[in-house]
């Protein structure tokens, strides 16, 4: 036969019995040798190899070597041997030797379902044996044997080793595809993960070199990974004691986030617990004359036991059924009705069934409700809110969904109301991301009208069909109030009406019922749009699929509220129109055909837009026009009232000791060089303070020796003065007024002033001189008139006043 190696492969040929004579030859040129006991193939070449017996692999056996060396980060290949047609009659032994630097490891891991660990004697029931060989400073140790299909599924090693496969002759090879990589630095010997299996089971694990001595002074390490709600037990089944010269034999347990605890061969191990663990064995330096540490030990797993009962009692709620069914992939969870195992449990309506969960998440479970609601006749049928009752609180998870079937006279129609007072239709570009949602479907033909949500455009859903509502939640326990609230009215054309009043604030999306599929074959339906007022509406058919009818037309239609005359109708042959405007509420219809092939189903955009109304806006210019002039009406006689009324008050006063002043003299818009505004004919002194003389109250509030009778003569005054003021020199010359005393205001009949200082040329320069002739006054004298003048404008330099 012809043979060529692989590159860094080594076939070594080698026999196993004595008899019968027989030898093995390389017949390649130019060695042509021939051996009776072993031939060995290096070169990566075609080399012909003849036997000189006829049953060759009754006395030979074939070990094909191969060799990995791995660097620091990784290795030049997986362990596979694909299957090979060199002496597939021969017994075969695969080899694998690795290497790696001596400060790592490697790490082979091995795919699903794992692998077995047995005795190193025995063989696999496949007859596909894998050993596996670790090389210490004290010389080989066995890890240990194993078959595929086990618990084990990842072993580090330490430098070095060799992971070989055993075939027998007659055998079609069936590897186990390992992977091979290199592993982090450890101390250890070997490093054995392990995941045990869900439900009852026992599984063998032994030490290195077993049942021969395990190395001094060396450590082996196990993980476990163990399934929630199961327990494990450790159980030491076989075990040989060593003699110590120096250190101890101990088995550490470890757990995540637990201090480690330290036990002997003969103390009890641990039993009955759950979670993750390590167990690692220590050897101390032993006697080698006797008898050295081995350990045979096995780990037993079982459930916990407590399964969850819960008694589910439906005659509280009439018409209500529950169904619980298994999602999860777990096999060990376990569902039983009255005793029964069931994969799906149906608890019928008005019954009580007791029901127990053995080893199920809550999230492996889906609760399921439903309830029917109907009538024979109209006459019976009477309005109703789609609630969810309060189920038994003992069931382990929560409810998913709950579902209405709704069923109706021929003659009846379905009405179905939102309870915040309206309903928006999931669509893309007008999602539902709502904690609730509710999916409606025609119940006789399972078909979709569509996904809903609250608060939209949709104020109403006439169906003239049997109907199931199924509500979805995320948590059914913090919803309040009903779904929706269910009427039933009279027979409608239609098998579908939407009653709509679309949003001003965006653009409200109508579907077809099943879309994105076809609307069910001779199906039609309405949309009932109202507009708010001063509104018109733009139509857009946004997503138009059309059919190949077999019979009838689809159409589209659309015209105005109380009107007989269409705005649009078109069908599947015609040119299709895409855009539309529509002044005022309207009705849109669509009718479906007998599709030959596709489907019918349209989407609707509507958006609102406001009309413009020419004869508001002239109005209201022509009201503001009107109320600004009365605005600026107004303000001229409020202006020209306070301008009068200020002219009427304005007079003049004399403050001894102080200026003269005159109020509101600011008020003036020109000056005093511009006009006379400052100089007065005449003055009506009876006016100016003859209404002070009758003020009784007035005369109360003066001090007691300025009382007396009130007479229109001259009375002496006796009061203090306040001393002469200083002369002033005028450019009219008049006579002087000597010896003349004021009378202190504070001390007159005149109400108290305060004592602004006020400057001299806002003083009264003039006055009239006829006004001595009053007996009000304290002096007298007898002229002309003279004119009074308010400003000091024209008088010269103030003299300076002698002390």
């Amino acid at each position: 036969m012809s043979v060529t190696p692989d590159p860094n492969t080594i076939i070594t040929i080698r026999r196993i019995t004595v008899e019968p004579d027989c030898s093995v030859c390389d017949k390649s040129e130019p060695r042509r040798t021939c051996s009776s006991q072993y031939l060995s193939l290096r070169d990566p070449r075609n080399t012909s190899v003849e036997f000189t017996c006829p049953r060759p692999q009754d006395v030979f056996t074939v070990e094909i070597n191969r060799e990995i060396d791995c660097t620091e980060t990784s290795c030049s290949g997986n362990i596979v041997q694909a299957e090979s047609s060199l002496f597939p009659d021969f017994s075969r032994t695969f080899t694998w030797d690795l290497k790696v630097v001596a400060t790592r490891a490697f790490q082979l891991d091995f795919p699903e379902p794992g692998m077995r660990q047995i005795p190193n004697e025995e063989t696999c029931p496949d007859e596909h044996t894998y050993s596996l060989v670790t090389y210490l400073r004290t010389g080989p140790a066995t890890v240990g044997t194993f078959c595929k299909r086990g618990t084990v599924t990842s072993i580090l090693l330490r430098y070095k080793g060799r992971v070989s496969l055993q075939v027998p002759g007659d055998r079609k090879l069936d590897p186990v595809d390992f992977k091979l990589t290199v592993g982090p630095e450890t101390r250890m010997v070997a490093i054995v993960k392990a995941n045990l299996p869900r439900g009852v089971s026992d599984t063998d694990f032994i030490t290195a070199n077993y049942a021969n001595s395990f190395p001094d002074n060396q450590q082996m390490q196990w993980d476990f990974k163990v399934p929630g709600m199961h327990n494990y037990t450790v159980h030491f089944r076989d075990h040989t004691a060593p003699e110590c010269l120096n250190g101890e034999v101990d088995v550490k347990y470890q757990k995540e986030g637990k201090r480690p605890t330290k036990l002997t061969l003969t103390d009890p191990q641990p039993a009955h617990q759950q979670g993750d663990f390590s167990m690692v064995l220590t050897n101390c330096e032993t006697n080698r004359t006797l008898q050295g540490l081995a350990l045979n030990y096995s780990v037993s797993v079982m459930r916990s036991g407590h399964p969850v009962l819960c008694t589910v009692d439906l005659t509280k709620h009439k018409g209500v059924s529950l169904q619980i069914e298994k999602v999860g992939s777990d096999p060990y969870c376990e569902i039983s009705i009255n005793s029964k195992v069931e994969q799906k449990v149906n608890v019928a309506a008005g019954t009580k069934a007791s029901l127990s969960f053995l080893d199920c998440p809550s999230e492996d479970l889906r609760l399921t409700a439903r309830k029917d609601i109907g009538c024979q006749t109209a006459a019976s049928c009477s309005a109703t809110l789609l609630t969810v009752p309060k189920l038994d609180s003992c069931l382990p998870m929560p409810l998913h969904s709950f579902t209405w079937h709704l069923s109706i006279p021929q003659d009846s129609t379905i009405d179905l109301v939102s309870p915040t007072g309206s309903l928006r239709q999931s669509l893309p570009g007008q999602e539902c991301n709502q904690s609730v949602s509710m999916h409606i479907e025609e119940s006789d033909e399972r078909i979709s009208v569509g996904d809903f949500c609250f608060n939209g455009a949709i104020q109403k859903i006439q169906a003239h069909t049997n109907v199931s509502v199924t509500a979805t939640a995320q948590d059914f326990s913090k919803t309040r109030g009903p779904f929706l609230n269910v009427n039933f009215s009279q027979e409608i054309p239609e098998t579908i009406i939407y009653r709509v009043r679309p949003k001003v604030s965006s653009p409200t999306l109508l579907a077809t019922p099943n879309w994105p599929h076809g609307m069910r074959p001779s199906s039609t339906v309405s949309w009932i749009v109202t507009m708010p007022s001063q509104y018109k509406a733009h139509v857009q058919f946004v997503n138009i699929s059309q059919p190949k009818c077999s019979k009838r037309h689809t159409s589209i239609k659309v015209k105005m509220l109380e009107q007989q005359e269409e705005i649009l109708s078109q069908r599947e042959d015609e040119p299709a129109v895409d855009k539309l405007l529509v002044q005022d509420s309207f009705y849109l219809n669509m009718s479906n055909c007998v599709p030959e092939e596709g489907q019918f189903g349209v989407v609707t955009k509507i958006i609102l837009q406001k009309k413009t109304n020419y004869l508001a806006i002239v109005l209201g210019i022509t009201g503001a026009l009107l109320l600004l002039l009365t605005v600026l009406a107004v303000i001229c006689i409020i202006t020209k009232k306070k301008k009068k009324g200020r002219m009427n008050m304005e007079s003049s006063i004399y403050i001894g000791k102080g200026n003269i002043f005159r109020p509101g003299d600011r008020h003036f818009t020109k000056t005093r060089s511009d006009n006379e505004s400052h100089v007065y004919d005449s003055i009506d002194e009876t006016m100016v303070y003859g209404h002070l003389l009758g003020d009784s109250t007035y005369a109360d509030s003066m001090q007691d020796h300025f009382k007396g009778p009130q007479v229109d003569s001259y009375q002496t005054f006796t009061g203090p003065t306040d001393g002469d003021l200083p002369p002033i020199k005028e450019r009219d010359h008049e006579p002087e007024m000597e010896n003349r005393t004021f009378l202190d205001p504070s001390e007159s009949f005149l109400p108290p002033r305060p004592r602004t200082p006020i400057d001299r040329q806002d003083s009264l320069g003039f006055q009239d001189r006829r006004m001595v002739d009053n007996e009000l006054y304290t002096f007298k004298s007898t002229g002309d008139m003279n004119t009074i003048r308010l400003s000091g404008v024209d008088m010269e330099p103030q003299p300076s006043i002698a002390e």
